[in-house]
Formats: C-alpha cells, sequence, structure tokens
C-alpha cells in the first residue's frame, strides 16, 4: 500500500501536467479570429494576411513534427517540451508589442515552432509513461488542448475589451505557459540516459499507412483551422459582435474538448474505432452543411455539433496512430509524422477559404469545401481496420499487443 501511494500521487501530478501542457497549444490561434478587425485596423493585415496567423504555425506544426524521432532519441521528450514551452511564454509576451504585420506573423511563427515540437514528442511520453492507458490520458491531452482553444476563444476578446488594447487580450496567454513550464519542470520524468532505438522517418515514409494517416490527419484539421480563423469572422459579418462571435467560437471549442474526452473512454476497450471515426465525421458534415445553408437557424447546435465531431476526430485520429505499433519510440514516431504531413495539408485551407471568400463575397464555398473533405475522410477511413495494422506497418507482432497497450 505505502508503495502505491506514492505512485498514484506521482501519475495525479503527471497528468495534471500532462493537461496544463495540453491547455497551451491552442489559445494563441483561437484567440486570433474574434480580434482579426482589431488586427487587421493597425496592423494592414488584410483577410489573407490574417489567415497568415493561422497558416504559419501549422505549417511549422506540420514541418518540426517530422523532426519528433530526431528529437526524442537525441534531445530528449522532457527536454524538448520545456524549451518549446518558455518559446510559447516568450512568443505570446512579445505580441505586446507587435504593431505591424509582419510581427505579428513572426510571433505565430514563434508560438508554432512551440507548439510544432511539443505535439512531435508529447504522444510518446503519454505511450511510454501510460502503457495500459493510452486512450484515456490521450482523450485528456486532446481534451485540454481543445480547452485550451475555447479559453482563447472567449478571453481574448473579453480582455481586450476590459482594457481597451487587443495586444494584451493576445499577450496573456503568456501566464498560463509559465505554470505549465514550472509544473512540467518539477514533474515530467526526466530523459533516460541510454540510448534509445532510432526509428527511421524514411523508412516509416515508405509505407501506403502513414501517408492514408497524414492525409485524414490533414483533412479533418483543415476544418479546425478553418473554423477557429473564420467562424467569428462569418458570425460578425452577420452582424455579431466581437464577444458574441468569440462566445460561439469557445462553445465550439468546449464541445471539442468534451469530445475528445468523452469518446475515448466510450471507446475504451474497442479494437476498431472507425465506427465512432465515422460517428464524427458525420458530425462535422451536419456541421458544416448547416453553416453553408442556415448559417442563422440554429447556430449555437451547428458549432455544438461541429466541434463535438471535430474535438472526437482528433482524439480517436491520435489514439488510431499509436495502435499500429506497440514500442511507444516507434508508436511516438508514427504519430509525430502523422501529424507533420497532416498540419502541413492543415495550415493551407484557411488561405483557400480566404481567397474564396474574395474571389466569391462569402465563406459558404469554405464551409462546402470542408463538408466535402469529411466525406472524403470517412471513405478512407475504411481501410483502417485494426487487422491492417500488423501488416501496414510490417510488424507481425504489433497486432497481440495493441488491444492491451490501450485498454
Amino acid at each position: 500500500m505505502e508503495s502505491e501511494a506514492p505512485s498514484r500521487a506521482a501519475n495525479a501530478v503527471l497528468l495534471a501536467a500532462v493537461a496544463l501542457v495540453g491547455l497551451n497549444l491552442r489559445p494563441f490561434i483561437t484567440g486570433i479570429g474574434p480580434l482579426a478587425a482589431d488586427i487587421g485596423a493597425e496592423t494592414g493585415l488584410d483577410l489573407k494576411g490574417i489567415s497568415l496567423l493561422t497558416l504559419v504555425p501549422m505549417a511549422l506544426m506540420g514541418l518540426f513534427a517530422f523532426a519528433g524521432p530526431f528529437l526524442q532519441s537525441r534531445v530528449g521528450a522532457r527536454r524538448s517540451t520545456l524549451a518549446s514551452l518558455a518559446v510559447l511564454v516568450l512568443g505570446s509576451a512579445l505580441r505586446l508589442f507587435a504593431a505591424k504585420g509582419w510581427q505579428m506573423v513572426g510571433t505565430a511563427a514563434l508560438l508554432g515552432l512551440g507548439v510544432a515540437v511539443i505535439q512531435a514528442v508529447f504522444p510518446g511520453i503519454v505511450k511510454k509513461q501510460f502503457p495500459r492507458h493510452v486512450g484515456v490520458v490521450m482523450g485528456l491531452y486532446s481534451a485540454t488542448l481543445m480547452g485550451g482553444g475555447a479559453l482563447g476563444a472567449q478571453a481574448a476578446p473579453l480582455i481586450a475589451a476590459a482594457t481597451g488594447n487587443w495586444h494584451v487580450g493576445l499577450a496573456w496567454m503568456a501566464v498560463p505557459a509559465v505554470l505549465a513550464l514550472a509544473l512540467a519542470a518539477l514533474y515530467l520524468p526526466r530523459d533516460g540516459v541510454s540510448v534509445q532505438k532510432r526509428t527511421s522517418a524514411i523508412a516509416f515514409l515508405k509505407r501506403p499507412r502513414v501517408w492514408l494517416l497524414m492525409v485524414c490527419f490533414g483533412l479533418v484539421n483543415g476544418g479546425y483551422s478553418t473554423v477557429v480563423a473564420w467562424l467569428a469572422p462569418f458570425y460578425r459579418e452577420h452582424g455579431w459582435s466581437a464577444a458574441a462571435s468569440g462566445s460561439l467560437l469557445a462553445i465550439l471549442a468546449v464541445c471539442q474538448a468534451l469530445a475528445a474526452l468523452v469518446l475515448p473512454v466510450l471507446a475504451k476497450g474497442k479494437d476498431d474505432l472507425r465506427p465512432w471515426l465515422w460517428l464524427t465525421l458525420v458530425m462535422q458534415a451536419a456541421g458544416f452543411a448547416a453553416l453553408a445553408f442556415r448559417p442563422e437557424a440554429a447556430p449555437l447546435a451547428s458549432a455544438m455539433m461541429l466541434g463535438a465531431g471535430l474535438g472526437g476526430c482528433f482524439a480517436l485520429s491520435m489514439i488510431v496512430a499509436l495502435d499500429h505499433l506497440p514500442d511507444p519510440a516507434e508508436a511516438g514516431a508514427l504519430s509525430a509524422l502523422m501529424q507533420g504531413g497532416g498540419f502541413l495539408i492543415t495550415a493551407l485551407p484557411p488561405w483557400i477559404v480566404a481567397a474564396l471568400h474574395e474571389a466569391t463575397g462569402s465563406f459558404v464555398a469554405g464551409w462546402l469545401l470542408h463538408l466535402a473533405s469529411a466525406i472524403v475522410v470517412a471513405v478512407l477511413y475504411w481501410r483502417v481496420s485494426p487487422a491492417s495494422y500488423a501488416r501496414a506497418m510490417n510488424t507481425p507482432t504489433a497486432g497481440a499487443e495493441i488491444g492491451p497497450a490501450r485498454g
């Protein structure tokens, strides 16, 4: 009993660290939409320029995710995470002084770099520290990530209104980043001194399954990047205030967080996650269809449906990637590569939707684009059955270990 208590206490603190780190990975993006008009007025950024504040960090999340295997084997997951949290503190603080468009894009790049490294190494930490509860802990991580998005969307316009300064509405995000850095420094397990097995990214990229996971992850999260960039401006075009449109985005993000937490728990013990993935894709399709055809009919219900679909799909996609391989280092590397290619795809839709808006004068074409993407992903996921994991990854014994590793 005495030996179990410290272990449980250590796990509880480690879970708190996982949650707080996740909370810091999205507010700097979701806070932009409600303040887009104010940011554009001062910095001179037009719609395409504002889209760069989402595109640039998402692109960096993609590019630096490919460094995940290297970072885990050479730098260490803990050291990489701590350095990246320090970068998040710096990037948010610098937004107090960003008065020009290029300066805002520069802070977006800095913040995107910090998040990219954390996302590349963190799933491997979870797989290693919680080998029998990967689904639940990844659900917690995903939920707090989405919850951080809700916090950013709601707090940014409120703080900006209270202080009369949109810079403060964005720079406050340095505070939770400092708290996450302190907790992670104290409680994240130290990197092992032994040489870790190096996983070849090139070898992974020769496997079609890796590319399929990248495309599915990218198309789904492209819907997320578009929503956080343009949902608030979309409703501001319909006469909503910055605070009201920010609240709608926050509600969407809360539903993302709840779905990311609840769906992996409901799916616990299920080897085949495709029915759950298809459920989330149906919710996404319904949400995008509502935005395209009846945006004023039930905006709250549409946002909740869309948020649940996006959040649940994100968490389940991460679990599916980790389930493909039993070894934590290899599973973490696969997750990093999926995010790498996925986020490169994810970076483009906000800019594409801005261009479509410029051409058509409306966001409708953009919503229809993501409706089609949800249908495409639903078809592609048909191939991702648990029976195919070992064959797809050339690991004959992996299939026998998948179920227990996620139980």
